[in-house]
């Protein structure tokens, strides 16, 4: 062979395997950037699932509680009870009574209890339980007296509010 085609087949054959390692580059690269989409969606759906179990943690801690504090209702109630039947006594015991369950309201009201018992606002039935209808002024339903207290447990109806309509 010649010397001119010796060189010749040297350099194809230098280009052949620069071609090689340029392919084994390309696919290094191209296999290096698989894996990292792979893992930066791993990542984000990890980071997706972790902030989906903290929001399930809390919001059954919340209805844990929100049951607790449905159970005390029927507390809440008789101290209500209490309260009117020695709402024109001067005793101690009356007063011990009132200061009890205003400690006991103010405990929860700090957690996030809200009594419905407002007289006088428009009736809604989300947060209301009509039981008795009165007749009166013309116009839309408003509440003419609060049987039994409701209640909102952070924003949500724990017990809807019994009361009298009238309109």
């Amino acid at each position: 062979m010649s010397e001119n085609a010796l060189e010749n087949d040297q350099v194809v054959a230098s280009e052949d395997v620069t071609t090689e390692a340029v392919d084994e580059r390309s696919e290094a690269e191209r296999q290096r950037d698989e894996y990292l989409d792979a893992l930066q969606r791993l990542q984000a759906d990890f980071e997706n699932y972790r902030k989906r179990m903290a929001r399930s943690s809390e919001d059954a801690a919340v209805r844990a509680v929100g049951d607790i504090v449905a159970k005390l209702l029927p507390v809440i109630d008789a101290f209500d009870l209490a309260q009117a039947h020695f709402s024109n006594a001067e005793s101690d015991e009356a007063a011990a009574l009132t200061q009890s369950r205003g400690l006991l309201l103010d405990a929860l009201a700090r957690e996030g209890l809200e009594r419905i018992d407002t007289v006088g606002v428009a009736f809604d039935p989300r947060v209301h339980n009509a039981v008795a209808h009165i007749e009166g002024g013309e116009g839309e339903q408003v509440i003419d007296e609060v049987l039994r207290a409701g209640y909102l447990w952070k924003g949500a109806v724990l017990r809807p509010a019994m009361v009298r309509v009238k309109g």
